[in-house]
């Protein structure tokens, strides 16, 4: 044995490297080469993607969309007041009882769906193109919960969200009163009714319906911007003359990766299109995204609404839908893989001419069609919906 050999056997480390620490004091050694070494041992310190949000900004934000959810805010939050004012305790009771009802009906057994049937799509944290969709975050959320980007697009305006520290106790309530009103409609029937968003959204906004679902839903508002596209299909700060959207960043609870939620405000019909033609290159930029149709008027059944139509099956990996989003000889057998879910006999009689005879065919000769045990769409009652599932092929 070698006297460096026999030296590790009895101490442990060898002569060699005995040596080189000694060396290292030595005023020949660069000391960068040990401080370096160090630095590399280091395990990689972890930023915190939350730590650029302004936590002020924030809280207050999330405080506004608890109370105009009817959830309680902290006692020292700026905006607890307005748990103190006359019609508060209504407002929270309304909420409880109709999320309630609602969890128990519907998205509980929307999320048990989901974590059988949309598990893969979920787990690649998907962007998620929901057009038509007014300011239903709700239902893209519940059967989207990992989607890093949500696209919504509808014709109501963007609008505003009540600033609870600057109103008075009478102004408070009537807020609160003003954005519980739009909501009766989606809590009962899964979708918002085109002619009262007309009537209910055209002051307030979506935004304040969309705080109410993102509270609802445990999520935590981190920022929120005004925007617009460029002509370039760039997000940019909102300018006249851009489609007016908002960009919200939100966190769930319990996770630290920030999410984003674009709403833009525009016509989705070809002549709209013409009019921005931006907005069609920035859908086409998304990345292999996850479209989601439900109670989309069957407008694009109508040559009106080709142009969206071609957009979505250029670009979507999946789309989710039911029978009132595009029909079902629009999607090419040699491109997609199509999956079937609940129930279809015809649509309701308001859209009685949109009668999908393939569709219903479908229906009645496969035998391994999965039964959807809550009610989605304009066909809301159990056993009456139905859901497409489309998979681009490999």
């Amino acid at each position: 044995m070698t006297n460096n050999k026999l030296f590790t056997a009895i101490f442990g480390t060898s002569i060699s490297a005995l040596l080189l620490l000694q060396g290292c004091g030595s005023n020949n050694i660069n000391p960068n080469i040990t401080s370096n070494a160090i630095k590399k041992a280091e395990p990689a310190k972890q930023l915190d993607p939350l730590a650029k949000f302004d936590k002020a900004k924030s809280a207050k934000l999330t405080d506004t969309a608890k109370l105009l959810a009817g959830m309680e805010v902290d006692s020292q939050s700026p905006l607890a007041k307005v748990q103190q004012v006359r019609g508060w305790n209504s407002h929270q009771n309304y909420y409880k009882n109709a999320w309630s009802k609602l969890e128990n009906r519907q998205l509980s057994k929307v999320r048990k769906w989901r974590d059988k049937e949309l598990q893969a799509i979920n787990a690649k944290n998907p962007t998620v193109f929901y057009p038509f969709s007014g300011p239903d975050f709700l239902y893209s959320f519940s059967l989207f919960p990992k989607a890093k980007e949500m696209i919504l697009i509808g014709l109501e305006p963007v609008g505003s969200v009540p600033d609870f520290a600057q109103l008075s106790a009478n102004e408070s309530i009537a807020a609160l009163s003003k954005a519980r009103s739009s909501l009766s409609e989606i809590l009962q029937f899964s979708f918002f009714r085109t002619n009262d968003m007309k009537v209910d959204l055209q002051k307030q906004g979506v935004l304040p319906i969309l705080y109410v679902f993102m509270a609802r839903t445990n999520n935590r508002i981190l920022n929120l911007q005004y925007i617009g596209l460029d002509q370039n299909a760039k997000v940019k700060q909102f300018e006249k003359g851009m489609v007016p959207g908002v960009k919200i960043a939100f966190v769930p609870q319990g996770e630290s990766e920030p999410r984003t939620l674009y709403y833009f405000s525009t016509d989705l019909s070809n002549s709209g299109l013409i009019k921005h033609p931006e907005l069609t290159q920035f859908i086409s930029q998304l990345k292999e995204p996850v479209t989601y149709l439900k109670a989309a008027s069957y407008l694009m059944h109508n040559s009106s609404f080709s142009d969206i139509k071609k957009t979505i099956l250029a670009t979507s990996s999946h789309v989710l839908q039911d029978d009132s989003g595009m029909p079902l000889k629009s999607f090419d057998n040699a491109k997609w893989d199509l999956e079937f879910y609940g129930n279809y006999t015809r649509p309701i009689g308001l859209f009685s001419n949109r009668y999908q005879s393939d569709l219903r065919r479908v229906y009645a000769n496969k035998n391994d069609i999965q039964p959807l045990d809550f009610g989605i769409g304009y066909k809301f009652n159990v056993n009456q919906s139905n859901l497409m599932l489309a998979k681009t092929k490999q």
